[in-house]
């Protein structure tokens, strides 16, 4: 019987009393589970375990995760996205990006440029944390705007991303915020939606981003990732992460550098 299954009032709520009932006494949680979040293996009878609800437009699929690693939540994502995370949970997942961070586009306001994404570790006060590397492939206009300016960093610190003078330091927590890691893999990152909806989609993959065993397990230490920012050309696709951490400096040292530290999806901010 898996006494350890957490079924949040939210997961409740939108599978029914009847299917959580059945989830705690053991009727319809399975025996062993891959973590949503770190891959590795899971007993809700001896580990504490959480159900984790992808809902998407039109279909949901219940998940389960070390409670380690993340609460039981329910965490709305595109229909494309639960197709995603459905094909990765299966085992069924077409080839990813690569481990170094190839870029995962997705469209941003106006529609001339593309986002990259680069993962790796930074080591921040002796110890290593996870980061995901923002850097676009052309100048952001601000929405609205026909100039041909880049207002990239200004709208993320608007947002309330903080500028960055000294990569040693950490960065704040960004409230409202969060990545969003399903089956051991990088989907999203979310912003808090207008008018005091959920969470949409600032970043998303159009195929999941594959991260290094490394990475994970460092998220799942901490528990948080740290998100840099900078205008296209500034730190580039960068094949070591020693190398990269290089280009983080120079980015922060001549100004063009800005980060937010945040949850794991659906984990509230401070």
């Amino acid at each position: 019987m898996p006494r350890m299954l957490d079924v949040s009032d939210e997961v409740r709520a939108e599978i029914g009393d009847e299917e959580a009932d059945r989830l705690l006494v053991g009727d319809d949680a399975p025996r062993s589970y891959d973590c949503t979040s770190c891959r590795t293996p899971g007993d809700p009878e001896n580990d504490r375990t959480s159900t984790v609800l992808f809902v998407g437009e039109e279909t949901a699929v219940l998940a389960f995760a070390h409670a380690t690693c993340i609460p039981s939540q329910v965490v709305s994502v595109s229909e494309e996205q639960l197709q995603g995370a459905v094909r990765s949970i299966t085992g069924d997942s077409p080839a990813s990006a690569s481990d170094t961070g190839a870029p995962a586009p997705q469209n941003v306001p106006g529609g001339q440029a593309v986002l990259g994404i680069t993962s790796g570790l930074v080591l921040i006060g002796g110890e290593l944390h996870p980061a995901l590397v923002v850097e676009p492939t052309a100048p952001i206009a601000r929405p609205g705007s026909d100039g041909p300016g880049d207002d990239f960093l200004p709208l993320l610190i608007e947002q309330g991303f903080i500028p960055v003078t000294d990569t040693s330091e950490l960065p704040t927590l960004l409230g409202g915020w969060s990545v969003l890691l399903a089956a051991g893999q990088l989907h999203a990152v979310l912003q808090p939606g207008t008018e005091g909806g959920g969470q949409v989609a600032w970043w998303q993959a159009h195929q999941a981003l594959s991260v290094t065993d490394g990475w994970r397990t460092a998220v799942q230490k901490t528990q948080r990732v740290l998100i840099y920012a900078a205008p296209v050309g500034s730190i580039g696709q960068q094949p070591r992460e020693d190398l990269l951490r290089d280009e983080l400096d120079k980015a922060a040292a001549s100004g063009k550098l800005v980060a937010a530290a945040m949850p794991l999806a659906g984990t509230p901010g401070a």
